[in-house]
């Protein structure tokens, strides 16, 4: 059988970047599928670089996670430390009830996780990619090629497994990585910005993917720099600089949104924009397409027509200026923006 060249794909690169995977390991039978995944006074140092600053947090099983945040707010070494393809500088990871550090190949057993780089081998099809990668697992051979069969036709893959992944779509490619990752039956399924460059269409298609697989009792922690992503999920974590800013339901989040905000439409833009982040009451300023999502304080006067006074007085003309609901994305601003550093849970 063929094997590719290039460094960043393929099986090989998977067992490189995950030493110790359990090639042959049987399943540990005390692995709670009920059980969170928690991280307890959790440091990750590279050198000097803190990736992770003492996390405590408690990621619920039977639901869909996600670890929402910009690059470099710690969202994949969090997803890596769980796989036990890092280990902590400090503190403790626990999956299923048991420390990932301790028992690293027993609970390698049960993930699945697909990292951001489809570690997928071009020039083999699908049908021996997934052969390829079931080598990875322990599971007896019959119910991993009937698991492997149900998997290609809940994924819609069946009548292209003779196709050469490098030939695939960004959509199928993501498909047969999950494939890959599912086949062996895992509890949980770690997924690392799993749609970023997929167009829209094969986007809707996967998440209604995440949830069926859900809905069949498969707990989901993904990450994902978009906000529109988190809204899909029924649990939301906020990190930045390696540390849980909030978390709670996309909704509670929502709701327990901090000052106001207001959309506005003004010309030129980028003086609006400087202009308004000098007002004291300003709490941040963010481009939505033509328009800006302006973040007050909650003690600002709720008419924005303040605002619109002192913007024109700046030589700024605004067509237009009005509250607006906040999104996601403004908490998280809010959140970032706000002295207060501690965790907050809504």
């Amino acid at each position: 059988m063929k094997r590719s060249a290039d460094k960043s794909g393929g099986a090989m690169g998977w067992a490189m970047r995950f030493p110790g995977w359990p090639f042959g390991r049987t399943r540990d039978e005390a692995f709670d599928y009920t059980a969170p995944i928690m991280f307890s006074g959790v440091t990750k140092r590279f050198g000097s670089k803190i990736a992770l600053d003492n996390l405590d947090v408690v990621i619920p099983a039977g639901r869909v996670t996600a670890l929402v945040g910009p690059d470099g707010a710690g969202k994949s070494t969090t997803l890596r430390l769980i796989a036990g393809a890092l280990v902590p500088t400090e503190g403790r990871i626990v999956v299923g009830g048991l420390d990932v550090v301790r028992h690293t190949g027993d609970v390698q057993a049960h993930l699945g996780f697909v990292p951001s780089r489809r570690l997928l081998y071009s020039d083999l099809t699908i049908a021996e990619n997934l052969a390829f990668f079931a080598g990875l697992y322990p599971a007896e051979p019959v119910a991993m090629a009937e698991r492997r069969a149900s998997l290609l036709d809940l994924m819609d893959l069946t009548r292209f497994t003779d196709r050469l992944a490098g030939n695939l779509s960004g959509g199928m490619r993501q498909k047969l990585a999950l494939a890959c990752a599912l086949q062996h039956d895992p509890g949980v399924l770690l997924m690392d910005e799993p749609t970023t460059g997929i167009d829209p269409l094969a986007r809707r298609d996967l998440w209604r993917l995440f949830h069926r697989l859900n809905r069949d009792g498969l707990t989901i922690l993904l990450s994902t720099p978009a906000m529109d992503e988190a809204t899909r999920c029924h649990e939301v974590i906020f990190m930045d600089h390696g540390r849980q800013m909030a978390r709670g339901t996309p909704t509670s989040l929502l709701e327990h949104a901090q000052g106001r905000v207001v959309a506005l439409e003004a010309t030129p833009i980028a003086l609006a924009t400087a202009v308004a982040r000098r007002f004291p009451e300003v709490s941040s300023v963010q481009p939505r397409g033509d328009r800006l999502h302006v973040l007050l304080d909650a003690d600002a006067s709720a008419d924005p027509s303040w605002l619109a006074s002192r913007l024109q007085s700046h030589g700024v003309t605004v067509r237009s200026i009005k509250p607006v609901k906040p999104t996601l994305e403004d908490v998280f601003v809010a959140l970032t923006t706000s002295p207060r550093t501690h965790s907050k849970e809504v």
